[in-house]
Protein backbone atom coordinates (compact mmCIF):
# COMPACT_ATOMS: atom_id res chain seq x y z
CA UNK A 1 0.00 0.00 0.00
CA UNK A 2 1.09 3.08 -1.13
CA UNK A 3 1.90 6.09 1.47
CA UNK A 4 0.59 9.85 1.15
CA UNK A 5 4.19 11.50 1.95
CA UNK A 6 4.01 15.07 2.17
CA UNK A 7 6.47 17.87 0.30
CA UNK A 8 9.46 18.83 1.90
CA UNK A 9 9.25 22.52 1.71
CA UNK A 10 5.27 22.32 3.48
CA UNK A 11 7.12 20.83 6.37
CA UNK A 12 9.29 23.68 6.58
CA UNK A 13 6.59 26.45 6.52
CA UNK A 14 6.82 28.85 9.95
CA UNK A 15 10.29 28.24 10.16
CA UNK A 16 12.06 31.54 8.68
CA UNK A 17 15.12 29.64 7.34
CA UNK A 18 13.57 26.59 5.87
CA UNK A 19 16.24 24.51 7.63
CA UNK A 20 18.45 25.32 6.02
CA UNK A 21 20.90 27.85 8.62
CA UNK A 22 22.11 31.44 8.00
CA UNK A 23 20.38 32.92 5.13
CA UNK A 24 23.88 33.18 3.65
CA UNK A 25 24.48 30.03 2.68
CA UNK A 26 21.70 28.90 0.63
CA UNK A 27 21.80 31.75 -1.59
CA UNK A 28 23.81 29.58 -4.09
CA UNK A 29 26.29 31.69 -6.03
CA UNK A 30 29.26 30.75 -4.58
CA UNK A 31 31.46 33.76 -3.02
CA UNK A 32 29.62 35.92 -5.41
CA UNK A 33 27.05 36.52 -3.28
CA UNK A 34 23.64 36.40 -4.90
CA UNK A 35 22.48 37.16 -8.13
CA UNK A 36 22.43 40.20 -10.41
CA UNK A 37 24.34 42.81 -9.41
CA UNK A 38 24.52 41.91 -5.85
CA UNK A 39 28.00 41.47 -4.50
CA UNK A 40 29.44 42.95 -7.57
CA UNK A 41 31.66 45.38 -5.43
CA UNK A 42 29.39 48.35 -5.39
CA UNK A 43 30.78 48.42 -1.89
CA UNK A 44 33.74 46.87 -1.35
CA UNK A 45 36.32 48.92 -2.82
CA UNK A 46 38.97 46.05 -3.19
CA UNK A 47 36.93 44.63 -6.14
CA UNK A 48 36.14 48.13 -8.16
CA UNK A 49 39.85 48.29 -9.74
CA UNK A 50 38.96 44.77 -11.12
CA UNK A 51 35.43 45.31 -11.99
CA UNK A 52 36.37 48.35 -14.02
CA UNK A 53 38.98 46.79 -15.73
CA UNK A 54 36.82 43.95 -17.07
CA UNK A 55 34.07 46.18 -18.02
CA UNK A 56 34.84 49.69 -18.34
CA UNK A 57 33.10 52.75 -16.64
CA UNK A 58 29.87 52.21 -17.71
CA UNK A 59 28.91 49.29 -15.14
CA UNK A 60 28.18 51.96 -12.44
CA UNK A 61 26.09 53.93 -12.04
CA UNK A 62 22.27 54.34 -13.80
CA UNK A 63 21.53 53.43 -17.48
CA UNK A 64 18.14 53.60 -19.37
CA UNK A 65 15.72 55.59 -20.86
CA UNK A 66 15.62 59.23 -20.49
CA UNK A 67 12.26 61.66 -20.82
CA UNK A 68 12.97 63.85 -23.13
CA UNK A 69 9.30 64.84 -24.14
CA UNK A 70 8.25 66.40 -20.95
CA UNK A 71 6.29 69.34 -21.64
CA UNK A 72 6.64 72.51 -19.00
CA UNK A 73 4.48 75.59 -19.17
CA UNK A 74 3.38 77.69 -16.37
CA UNK A 75 -0.46 77.84 -15.67
CA UNK A 76 -3.02 80.22 -14.23
CA UNK A 77 -6.32 80.00 -11.96
CA UNK A 78 -9.25 82.25 -12.76
CA UNK A 79 -8.80 83.01 -8.85
CA UNK A 80 -5.24 84.73 -9.15
CA UNK A 81 -6.85 87.43 -11.98
CA UNK A 82 -9.28 87.58 -9.11
CA UNK A 83 -7.14 88.88 -6.27
CA UNK A 84 -4.45 90.50 -8.72
CA UNK A 85 -7.27 92.35 -10.82
CA UNK A 86 -6.17 95.72 -9.63
CA UNK A 87 -2.56 94.82 -9.84
CA UNK A 88 -2.81 94.06 -13.19
CA UNK A 89 -5.22 97.18 -14.16
CA UNK A 90 -2.92 99.79 -13.20
CA UNK A 91 0.31 97.66 -14.46
CA UNK A 92 -1.79 97.67 -18.17
CA UNK A 93 -1.92 94.23 -18.38
CA UNK A 94 -5.89 94.17 -18.28
CA UNK A 95 -7.58 96.54 -20.65
CA UNK A 96 -11.22 97.63 -20.13
CA UNK A 97 -13.02 97.13 -23.87
CA UNK A 98 -16.62 97.81 -24.22
CA UNK A 99 -17.37 96.36 -20.62
CA UNK A 100 -14.87 93.28 -21.05
CA UNK A 101 -11.55 93.21 -19.37
CA UNK A 102 -9.13 91.79 -22.05
CA UNK A 103 -6.01 90.11 -20.99
CA UNK A 104 -3.28 88.29 -22.48
CA UNK A 105 -1.36 85.59 -20.13
CA UNK A 106 1.61 85.40 -22.04
CA UNK A 107 1.79 89.06 -20.39
CA UNK A 108 1.87 87.48 -16.82
CA UNK A 109 4.09 85.07 -17.91
CA UNK A 110 1.61 82.00 -17.93
CA UNK A 111 0.56 79.68 -21.11
CA UNK A 112 -2.21 77.96 -19.57
CA UNK A 113 -5.64 79.05 -17.63
CA UNK A 114 -6.88 76.66 -15.28
CA UNK A 115 -10.52 76.65 -13.51
CA UNK A 116 -9.85 77.22 -9.85
CA UNK A 117 -12.12 79.88 -8.68
CA UNK A 118 -14.89 81.76 -9.91
CA UNK A 119 -14.89 84.90 -12.18
CA UNK A 120 -16.89 87.96 -10.90
CA UNK A 121 -16.32 90.20 -14.07
CA UNK A 122 -16.42 89.46 -18.08
CA UNK A 123 -13.05 88.55 -19.18
CA UNK A 124 -11.95 87.86 -22.74
CA UNK A 125 -9.14 85.75 -22.33
CA UNK A 126 -6.17 85.20 -24.87
CA UNK A 127 -4.04 81.93 -24.04
CA UNK A 128 -2.13 79.39 -25.60
CA UNK A 129 -3.79 76.50 -23.34
CA UNK A 130 -7.34 76.65 -21.44
CA UNK A 131 -8.66 74.16 -19.70
CA UNK A 132 -12.23 73.11 -20.24
CA UNK A 133 -13.56 74.04 -16.46
CA UNK A 134 -11.99 77.52 -16.75
CA UNK A 135 -13.62 78.11 -20.02
CA UNK A 136 -17.30 77.28 -18.94
CA UNK A 137 -16.91 79.41 -16.59
CA UNK A 138 -15.68 82.58 -18.39
CA UNK A 139 -17.77 81.74 -20.78
CA UNK A 140 -20.78 81.69 -17.89
CA UNK A 141 -19.78 84.79 -16.70
CA UNK A 142 -20.49 86.59 -19.92
CA UNK A 143 -16.56 86.39 -21.32
CA UNK A 144 -14.84 84.62 -23.55
CA UNK A 145 -11.63 82.86 -24.53
CA UNK A 146 -9.86 83.37 -27.29
CA UNK A 147 -7.01 79.66 -27.07
CA UNK A 148 -4.23 79.00 -29.73
CA UNK A 149 -4.74 75.33 -28.75
CA UNK A 150 -7.79 73.83 -26.12
CA UNK A 151 -5.79 70.43 -25.65
CA UNK A 152 -8.63 69.09 -23.28
CA UNK A 153 -11.96 70.85 -25.40
CA UNK A 154 -11.18 69.23 -28.60
CA UNK A 155 -13.78 66.48 -29.44
CA UNK A 156 -12.38 63.31 -30.94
Amino acid sequence: MTVNKRKKNTRYRGSKTHGCGSMKKRRGSGNKGGTGMAGSGKRAQSKKPLILKLYGNDYFGKHGFKRTMTEHFRAVNIIFLEEKFDELVASGKIKNEKGMFEIDLSSVNADKLLGSGKPSRKYRIKAKMVSAGAAEKIKAAGGEVVAEENSEEKEE
